[in-house]
């Protein structure tokens, strides 16, 4: 049975629990084209899981789950250079 994440933010847990997840890791690339992104989204529409998706792929710290977390996305088969090089405190200032 597919289990459907409702009202589940955390992208680690979406993959480490096996629920049910439409990728859209492609457009980590393309925002990473952009200098000050902004997320202008209505409520319920994923901001939380995205901030947690990029999290889980720029945070160093989890450069060794790297291929658990995103090894059947499309990041994972076609990884930035800035894939893991950022430790956390460097995601919330930067």
């Amino acid at each position: 049975m597919i289990k459907i994440p409702y009202a589940v933010g955390s992208y680690e847990e979406i993959q480490e629990q096996g629920y049910y997840y439409v990728d859209k890791t492609r457009y980590i690339s393309a925002l990473e084209q952009w200098k000050v992104p902004v997320f202008l989204r209505p409520r319920r529409f994923g901001k939380s899981l995205w901030c947690s998706t990029l999290e889980c792929f720029y945070d160093i710290n989890r450069k060794d789950k790297f291929d658990s977390l995103f090894g059947n996305t499309w990041i994972g088969k076609n990884p930035t250079p800035l894939k893991n090089s950022f430790r956390n405190a460097d995601l919330i200032t930067s």
